[in-house]
């Protein structure tokens, strides 16, 4: 099948408008629906969220003898020869999952497209695949989870995206070759394998130091064909890569990929994407993704920042402490004002539900959004991204930090004639004073500001040093507050 495959791909590219070389794929645009959604769901639910420990590399932590996990593992499940990770499926059961009311709670919390994981790390399929006997619909829950999510998700009006972390699975379970595990079991290969091992491999994070090595053509070629025929089964508005596609044998791989995706996406009608981190596509291409980090100033092409609700794990543990809705919302709206959009993931529970806590989240974003969201929805940056000491540090992992924003702290976004102006920290004297606006600036000529919360006109004036706001007395938001800028 891999073969017959591999043909359909050429005979697509072939035929179609895209090449696999990049001075084509760079001919391709970030879809403006996507530009304009500013605000998504990451859904990462899988075998992990069983043992709910640490964090969704369980798979991989529990076999490595320097990290806790192992000890963690022995004591709770027993030696990982007699119980490991394949033997968590039985108990992955989801026996709650209702796909309905997952889609219902993201419609609710303002988000305009879910991304569940199609594949972790740990290579176990929550799809409907005839290339991986280790997948959803044959174990664990019994349900083609996500189909269930797209068909959910499309009857709200969401955009139905997925991420493959496939690339991973190459060495992911190695650490299992260092002892005596069910990972050299020959009977659980197709599983667990290849799992690589090498000393470059070795450590539990290796992000930085796995470059060197490469997977084999056979792995490359299963890894192609996989993607393709999950892109063929659930047309996905976007793909999400994660990080080890940067590795340099991916990049003609990713080129064929990307060719055959954007080519069948016109055959489907669909305007589509595809992510990636570090430097594993050409800007243009795809949608450059920042793992729970930013960007400190305007993107001059759009962008994206993958974060959690969680602070710790991206999949469900018992130990997840939560990020705040001023937290979030805050993120929100810089990387908003920068070009971006924002990925939100949340990690059900084993059993299908998502925790009182990140539900609750969601719920404060969407009630924010339903006031405020004529300022992020479909805007574009200003000429600047906003004004105060208070930034963000580029790069990954950033995101968990407090960003320090005080009353003087804005951040804007324009739309149709009018700046939106996000005061990142409600002032408690009424008085709001932007920098941006003083009268030094004679042709930005300003007809009206008027408050969403209150959809109410608000007195202002202009001098030299700054634009004055004078806020109602009602207002008592802990949240930014927004404020539309007609211009004249």
């Amino acid at each position: 099948m891999i073969d017959e495959y591999l043909k359909k791909v050429d005979t697509v590219i072939d035929n179609g408008r895209y090449k696999a070389d990049w001075e084509s794929l760079c001919s391709h645009e970030t879809p403006k629906w996507y530009r304009n959604a500013k605000f998504g769901i990451f859904i990462h639910w899988g075998i992990y969220s069983v043992p709910a420990h640490g964090t969704e590399w369980y798979s991989r932590t529990m076999y490595d003898k320097m990290h806790p996990d192992y000890k963690f593992h022995i004591k709770n499940f027993g030696n990982q020869k007699d119980f490991g990770y394949k033997d968590f499926i039985p108990m992955f059961k989801g026996e709650y999952f209702n796909a309905d009311e997952w889609a219902s709670l993201f419609k609710e919390s303002g988000a305009k497209y879910v991304m569940p994981v199609a594949e972790h790390h740990d290579g176990f399929a929550m799809y409907d695949t005839k290339l991986n006997r280790w997948n959803s619909v044959n174990m664990g829950p019994h349900r083609d989870v996500a189909g269930e999510i797209k068909a959910a998700c499309e009857k709200q009006g969401l955009v139905y995206c997925a991420s493959n972390h496939r690339a991973e699975h190459y060495f992911f379970m190695n650490m299992g070759r260092t002892i005596d595990s069910d990972v050299n079991d020959e009977e659980f290969a197709d599983f667990y394998g290849p799992a690589y091992y090498s000393k470059h491999f070795h450590s539990f994070r290796m992000e930085t130091n796995v470059r060197t090595e490469s997977p084999t053509e056979e792995f490359l070629k299963d890894w192609l064909v996989r993607n393709c025929e999950f892109i063929d089964r659930y047309q996905p508005g976007v793909v999400y890569f994660d990080w080890w596609i940067h590795n340099k044998a991916f990049k003609s791989y990713l080129q064929k990929f990307a060719a055959y995706y954007y080519n069948r996406a016109e055959e489907w009608g669909k305007e589509v994407s595809i992510n990636y981190k570090h430097n594993a596509f050409p800007p243009n291409c795809a949608t450059f993704d920042v793992e729970r980090g930013a960007l400190k100033d305007i993107s001059p092409v759009p962008w994206q920042t993958c974060t959690a609700v969680a602070k710790n794990s991206w999949g469900y543990t018992e130990n997840n402490k939560f990020k705040s809705v001023y937290h979030i919302v805050c993120d929100l709206i810089d990387i908003v004002s920068k070009n971006g959009m924002m990925l939100l993931n949340v990690g059900p529970k084993a059993d299908g539900t998502i925790t009182e806590e990140e539900t609750a989240v969601l719920k404060g974003i969407g009630k924010w959004l339903s006031v405020n969201g004529e300022g992020i929805y479909d805007t574009i940056p200003w000429k600047v991204f906003g004004e105060g000491k208070a930034n963000v540090k580029d790069g990954f992992f950033q995101d968990n930090k407090n960003k320090g924003y005080t009353v003087k702290d804005f951040r804007f976004t324009y739309k149709k004639g009018a700046i939106y102006a996000f005061q990142m920290k409600p002032c408690k004297n009424k008085i709001v004073k932007m920098k941006s606006f003083k009268t030094i600036n004679a042709d930005l000529l300003v007809k009206s500001v008027t408050l969403l919360e209150t959809a109410s006109k608000l007195y202002f004036e202009r001098n030299k040093k700054c634009m004055v706001i004078r806020l109602p007395e009602n207002i008592n938001s802990d949240l930014p507050l927004c404020f539309k800028i007609e211009l004249e």
